[in-house]
């Protein structure tokens, strides 16, 4: 065929493109509709032309548009993981992860449940064998991404619901290629039909074979482009080749899912990626990925659309029958899964409530696509497969997917109306009217200044203010009118606010190069989980979610246990200058909130709420700063060091702005601009390493700042430090409880500690000890000892405080200071254990500990 007209097809076919679009959104109708028209209007054109008498002259375009190569496995790996990919870089994981249970239902059991329910529905209702009707249930069984995410997504669905309908269209591929190629293989002549065992069998290589590769590579692309941080154009296109060897690879070499390792490659980057790349680069990504799937689902529609034509020229009345069929038998395991399984799953607490609303409008959403053809397409292609089971393999898919597209594609947007899911609930829709007024007050104090400064005409400019001011009147009186949301509600609003500026502050940093990239993906996602921890649980879950920020975590306990057990201090080394980086990038950012709540959140919410985020962000600091403080304690210098770091960083980034200002302002060519920019880069660079952090050496530092070892010499402060062992514990951890043997002594590092005892409650700081007296007193703990804030611990076991406490007059006075301020009777210590310390000054009291 001749390349130029095969390229003159292709082009025209990017012009429909083009113009479906705007076409779609002049009718209102789902984009995907338009093109699935369109395409079955060329197809259709191309044969009548291709067969009529009436003129020949188009023959050649006819000839040209049915003689496209499209082929089931254009569709299955050249379009289908560029949808897969590029939604999943859009996605949210964290949101979809709670509703991970009715997305996993309605990927695996709806899809089973359908295929089971068309398979013995056409059973019934046809002569066909059973396999034959089961294939066809496979294959219509799945819900086509990029039918179903485009239409959600241009008809303002709630974020939920789309979740929800992406999150299974995303995964369903995959168990409903593995049943499709299960019946093909009962189907075709001449081949050993497969067993059941042998395919469930398979079925963990399929699912966990596709996570482990896809994960795989995608840390590999990851590796490579940050590798390439200078060379932008060089990490788009090796984002580009990802999904690709990774579909091909998982198919081809292990026979997992190529489909789940699509769309868990497209999650690691969606993860990592923002962290690990430059922020510009990775915008750019996103948006040439935009384009990528944009051209990919047009063209899946339009071509898969060709084929429709062809495929229905041979049907009969008995085959609208049977399309009858399938869709009854389809919508009806639809019924069951969503208002029968859904809810009983909610009633054993075993998924999340889904409610009404939002099921009719998944039963209604699920949409069927290119897919569903692509497979039906590989069925009629087959030569193994008889005829008869090919024409109404062909027919049948066809005929469903014309209804899911026509009739429940450009009734969804009404049906999403009628369910009332297109409005705002009271409260975003309280709110937005408290958003406008105090944007329009902002929009008036800044119209008014650029009047008087480029000093416009005094009529028009009066003209123009008082329509505005009509405007603005009309916001705060209906603002006013909506003012009655609920102080919970208000306060859930501005914390998801604040969690919201805070990511983009840090996303801010990040650009600017004042965070260093291999700390924006942990700080970024403490943000995102502040974000969710205030949608679901409001100030106390954004409470906790904020302790856990700067909590120490159980990967940093197992470090903690191998380089004491072990002495293997890289994990524990690594992340102890991971923490500190983290910590600094915290402070740097809560620092910059409270001009925000000042700004928008007092005008939108008022002065009360205000406060009340105030304190909060008081408190994160004092968390962030008491947890910074026992870090500085345990490493003296390395903070300062990071903070060196950190306003090289700065300079370097206001350096590269004066840079950029100067060429923009033509004060420097291009030529300068190059040369300055290449040293800053290699300074860059350079400081993108982070200082090596030595824990020995530490250790020795720490010890030396407790005023109870002031009288020890060099020798035994390094003996001592040998002899601690160090704890770390969060707030709330209990560190000893009553009624235990007493074994240890604990020194303070960092931090604090509460003691409870018969109702009584004492604080220890930085510096004080607690547990001696149990020890001392030979019995059972008394008090129980609770963190009150990340806390760092020295552990002294008895035998090792016993030998201290004779030789180390200080620690004798602290010990007599301790008893003094706790009570304890001059009986209760052991007085052969403490000679220098007279028992007369110790009086009586409850506390043990």
């Amino acid at each position: 065929m001749d390349i130029v007209l095969i390229t003159t097809v292709i082009a025209s076919l990017f012009i429909v493109i083009g113009a479906s679009e705007p076409l779609a959104a002049r009718l209102r109708l789902p984009y995907t509709v338009i093109l699935a028209v369109v395409g079955i209007l060329i197809g259709g054109g191309a044969l009548f032309f291709l067969r009529t008498e009436l003129t020949d002259a188009l023959n050649p375009v006819a000839e040209a548009i049915l003689g496209l190569p499209i082929r089931s496995n254009v569709f299955l790996y050249v379009f289908l993981p560029t949808l897969l990919f590029q939604a999943t870089l859009g996605m949210n994981l964290r949101r979809m992860i709670d509703d991970w249970v009715p997305i996993l239902v309605l990927a695996i059991v709806a899809v089973v449940v359908a295929t089971l329910s068309v398979g013995y529905a056409l059973s019934w209702a046809s002569m066909l064998p059973l396999a034959a009707c089961l294939l066809i249930g496979a294959i219509v069984s799945t819900t086509d991404p990029s039918a179903v995410v485009s239409i959600f997504r241009s008809i303002s669905a709630p974020r939920r619901l789309a979740r929800i309908i992406e999150g299974e269209s995303l995964l369903n591929d995959a168990a409903a290629i593995a049943l499709f190629g299960l019946f093909m293989g009962f189907v075709m002549v001449g081949m050993p039909d497969p067993t059941l065992s042998d395919a469930l069998a398979r079925f963990p290589l399929l699912i966990g074979g596709g996570a482990i590769i896809g994960w795989l590579v995608a840390r590999c692309a990851i590796w490579v482009m940050a590798a390439f941080a200078r060379y932008e154009l060089a990490q788009i296109s090796i984002s580009v080749a990802l999904p690709y060897l990774t579909y091909i690879g998982a198919e081809q070499s292990v026979g997992a899912s190529g489909v789940i390792a699509v769309v868990v490659a497209g999650l690691t980057l969606n993860l990592t990626g923002p962290g690990r790349l430059p922020p510009q680069a990775w915008i750019n990504l996103r948006e040439v990925w935009d384009l990528l799937a944009h051209w990919a689902g047009a063209l899946i529609f339009i071509l898969a659309a060709l084929l429709i034509p062809r495929l229905l020229q041979e049907v009969r009345l008995g085959d609208v029958l049977l399309i009858g069929v399938v869709i009854l038998a389809a919508i009806g395991a639809r019924l069951v899964i969503l208002f029968g399984l859904l809810p009983l799953l909610t009633l054993l607490r075993i998924s999340p409530a889904v409610e009404r609303p939002y099921r009719v409008a998944i039963l209604w959403g699920g949409l069927r696509g290119a897919v569903t053809l692509a497979l039906a397409l590989a069925v009629t292609e087959s030569f193994l497969v008889p005829s008869e089971v090919k024409r109404v393999v062909g027919i049948l898919a066809t005929g469903f997917t014309l209804f899911t597209l026509i009739v429940q594609g450009t009734t969804l947007r009404s049906v999403i109306g009628w369910l009332g899911l297109d409005r705002l609930s009271p409260i975003d829709d309280a709110l937005s009217r408290q958003v406008v007024a105090v944007a329009l007050q902002t929009v008036r104090e800044d119209v008014e200044r650029i009047a008087e400064n480029y000093d416009l005409t005094h009529e028009i400019v009066r003209s123009e203010a008082k329509q505005f001011g009509e405007r603005l009147d009309e916001a705060v009186k209906t603002a006013e009118d909506s003012a009655d949301i609920l102080h919970h509600d208000r306060v859930t609003l501005g914390l998801i606010s604040l969690a919201g500026f805070e990511r983009d502050t840090i996303l801010e940093r990040v650009r600017e190069r004042t965070i260093s990239a291999r700390m924006a993906e942990q700080v970024l996602s403490g943000a995102d989980r502040l974000i969710e921890a205030a949608r679901t649980g409001g100030h106390s879950s954004y409470q906790r979610a904020a302790r856990r920020s700067v909590a120490y975590g159980r990967a940093f306990r197992s470090a903690v246990m191998l380089h004491s057990r072990l002495s293997i201090s890289t994990p524990l080394a690594r992340m102890t200058a991971d923490r500190f980086e983290q910590l600094l990038s915290q402070r740097l950012v809560l620092r910059d909130l409270g001009a925000f709540i000042n700004g928008r959140i007092r005008r939108i919410h008022g002065r009360q709420l205000a406060d009340l985020l105030h304190e909060l962000l008081f408190w994160r600091i004092e968390v962030v700063e008491t947890a910074l403080e026992g870090l500085r304690l345990q490493y003296p210098g390395y903070a300062e060091e990071l903070e060196r770091r950190f306003i090289r960083r700065t300079a370097l980034r206001i350096e590269e702005r004066e840079y950029t200002a100067m060429r923009d302002d033509g004060v420097i060519g291009a030529e300068v601009y190059t040369t300055l920019m290449q040293d800053l880069t290699a300074r860059r660079a350079a400081e993108e390493e982070r200082p090596r952090l030595d824990i020995a050496f530490q250790r020795v530092d720490l010890v030396r700042q407790f005023p109870l070892f002031a009288d020890l010499d060099d020798a035994g402060l390094k003996r001592l430090g040998r002899a601690f062992k160090t704890r770390y514990a969060n707030a709330d951890d209990v560190i000893i409880s009553k009624e235990s043997v007493a074994k240890r002594v604990f020194f303070i590092a960092s931090g604090a500690v509460e003691l409870e005892s018969a109702g009584q409650i004492w604080r220890l700081g930085r510096g004080e000890m607690f547990g001696q007296m149990a020890i001392l007193m030979k019995r059972g703990l008394r008090a129980e000892a609770r963190a009150i804030a990340p806390s760092t611990l020295l552990v002294l076991d008895e035998e090792r405080f016993r030998r201290l406490l004779s030789r180390s007059a200080a620690l004798r006075s602290a010990v007599r200071a301790s008893a003094e301020k706790r009570g304890i009777a001059p009986e209760s210590l052991l007085s052969d254990m403490l000679p220098d310390l007279p028992s007369e000054s110790l009086p009586d009291g409850p506390d043990s500990t």
